[in-house]
């Protein structure tokens, strides 16, 4: 299980930029901590605007599971299972949910970029006929001042 090595992988202050599908990207700023045991990992993705385009992502290892408490202050919090993979270099969530009413593998896609790290969220409706992710947000997490 890569949990403990993808924790402290990620641990960090991150710059970069993010956008949803179809938007332009904003300028965000990302701050990872990873517990001393390396079983628990927040990431807090900040926009440099008012609190409401703030959010936490809690994840935690649980046996062979992660599980993931993600908060903004303005929507539910919203709860899910993952399953961590590693190939190469890059980590990968996945874990099954519901998008606008339709069951949907979700991912969440941590690439080697550039010194840090590309996040992409994607998801893959199981209803439908077309077999690959359709990203859903894709951030940058690149060393704050030069160092990660």
């Amino acid at each position: 299980m890569p949990f403990a090595d993808w924790c402290h992988a990620l641990a960090g202050n991150w710059q970069g930029s993010g956008a949803r599908s179809g938007e332009l990207p904003k300028a965000i700023t990302t701050q990872a901590i990873c517990s001393a045991d390396g079983a628990q990992l927040i990431i807090s993705v900040s926009q440099g605007v008012r609190y409401a385009s703030s959010e936490t992502w809690w994840f935690r290892r649980q046996g062979d599971k992660v599980m993931l408490t993600f908060f903004d202050g303005v929507t539910e919090d919203k709860g899910r299972e993952f399953s961590l993979y590693r190939r190469g270099d890059s980590y990968s969530l996945l874990g099954e949910g519901v998008i606008t009413d339709r069951p949907a593998l979700i991912q969440l896609l941590f690439e080697p970029k550039d010194g840090g790290w590309q996040w992409l969220q994607q998801s893959q409706f199981l209803d439908d006929e077309v077999e690959r992710y359709q990203l859903y947000r894709g951030m940058s997490l690149l060393p704050l001042n030069g160092g990660g």
